[in-house]
């Protein structure tokens, strides 16, 4: 897919604005939304074959249809984000509407042959970054593009800002859009903003160990930044035997954690043996936890907005790389279990105290779970998806964040997508630590894009 190559003809870009008028208001993001780190637009894609049943359907005129109508509900999508006293986000519901691409592309996805997963070599091709669109302030929230497949297939690719909401959220506004194209009227969980659940207490108070907000001292090795030269943008496979595989180094009281915890242990430990980072340096893995479930009582269902920790579990480098793999998913999982509602609390207050201070880089990777949203069956009408979710690794600037994204193979085995970048001789010893940890199996690595600094 890397060599592919074919033409997308676009239309102008157009506002797509709420299906009827809705509230003109202010809208407060909470302090969990309006984290430095969150200040991004992430990049997403969804893709699906012709259905014989859907053919006199065209996609794009269904796919902005029901946008318009879910704006009605999701109104603060179709206004602007503005900044007010010490950078405090807001949203203007103005109904100014989203930004929409129609597009046309002479291509097939049989053409894709099994690349269709993160990394796209020609993402840029199915989602247009409008000039402006990228900015965090006083442009729309949600950028859509929807190209038109020659075999009658079509791409539905869009960014939306970070601090509007989180994956889960993310996850019902996109079953709302889906239902509306199928027919719908409303949605079946109504949306809830309630953003003053998360804001800061007053007087605000720390009261938690926030290691994923700590101020570390940079070094030379171990920080993987868009600065560096020749980065390499992988994707790999985990599918029955690599999982098997893990879990078969762990020992026995850890039989029973989760695919997530395994895939992130491999992830944190071969990575820091792949940057060669010194033995008594601090590496941390910081693991995106839903908070909404913590709380008593739990948060809105219906509530779309960021409601999210991310806990540092911290070792030495020696220490995580020296121990089996056990060792680090103990580490996660005591990490994961710091989450409560006075963790989230103590964070939302930690962002005014610290004006809203970001986690640190320095030798650390982030990691988030998708594949509990399911987006690959998110269903517009033409039935489940080829693939659903991010269309690259990474999170705005920082490079070192991951996410783990459901994904069925060439040979029709479900499993997990880890799409990662590295600089490309440490690239080389991740996959060899990998090919090494699952046995020689050498069947994880399934794309690999080379990117020289002028493109990040």
């Amino acid at each position: 897919m890397a060599s592919l190559e074919f033409t997308v003809r676009r239309c102008q870009p157009q506002l797509v604005s709420p299906a009827i008028p809705t509230p003109h208001e202010v809208k407060l993001l909470s302090d969990i939304d309006d984290q430095e780190g969150l200040r991004f637009h992430v990049p997403w894609i969804q893709i699906y074959r012709m259905q014989a049943s859907m053919a006199e359907k065209d996609p794009v005129q269904v796919i902005r249809q029901a946008l318009s109508q879910t704006l009605v509900f999701y109104y603060p999508f179709a206004g602007r984000l503005r900044e007010g006293p010490h950078r405090k986000l807001m949203v203007d519901c103005t109904g100014e509407g989203v930004m929409f691409i129609e597009a046309h592309a002479d291509v097939t996805l049989d053409e894709f042959g099994d690349s269709l997963h993160p990394p796209f070599p020609c993402f840029h091709e199915l989602l247009y970054h409008v000039p402006g669109s990228q900015q965090v302030t006083n442009t729309p929230i949600l950028l859509v593009q929807v190209t038109r497949l020659r075999c009658g297939g079509f791409i539905l690719a869009f960014s939306f800002n970070h601090t509007i909401c989180d994956g889960a959220g993310l996850s019902q506004f996109m079953s709302t859009w889906a239902e509306m194209a199928r027919g719908a009227t409303k949605p079946s969980i109504p949306p809830v903003w309630r953003r003053e659940l998360l804001m800061a207490r007053d007087p605000p108070r720390i009261t938690c160990n926030h290691r994923e907000y700590e101020h570390v001292p940079d070094t030379v090795k171990g920080t993987v930044t868009s600065n560096e030269h020749d980065m390499v943008l992988r994707s790999f496979f985990f599918g029955p035997s690599q999982i098997a595989a893990i879990r078969g180094l762990v020992p026995p009281h850890l039989q029973h954690c989760s695919t997530f915890d395994l895939i992130t242990a491999c992830l944190w430990r071969c990575r820091t043996k792949a940057l060669e980072i010194e033995a008594e340096e601090e590496v941390r893995m910081m693991v995106i936890v839903n908070a909404r479930a913590k709380f008593n009582p739990p948060l809105p269902v219906g509530y779309y907005g960021n409601a999210f920790a991310y806990p540092a579990a911290v070792a030495t480098a020696g220490k995580l790389c020296e121990n089996p793999i056990g060792y680090a998913v103990e580490l996660i999982k005591k990490a994961k279990g710091e989450v409560t509602e006075e963790y989230v609390h103590s964070v939302a207050d930690l962002m005014v105290i610290k004006d809203g201070c970001t986690f640190t880089p320095i030798r650390s990777c982030l990691i988030s779970d998708l594949s509990r949203g399911r987006f690959r069956e998110v269903d517009f009408g033409w039935g489940e998806g080829v693939y659903g979710g991010v269309a690259e690794g990474g999170a705005g600037r920082f490079v070192g964040a991951t996410y783990q994204v459901l994904h069925k193979n060439g040979r029709g085995e479900e499993g997990i997508v880890l799409p990662i970048w590295l600089p490309a001789e440490a690239m080389d010893r991740f996959a060899d630590e990998l090919d090494h940890m699952f046995g020689n199996q050498n069947q994880t690595t399934i794309t690999t894009l080379y990117f020289p600094r002028s493109t990040l």
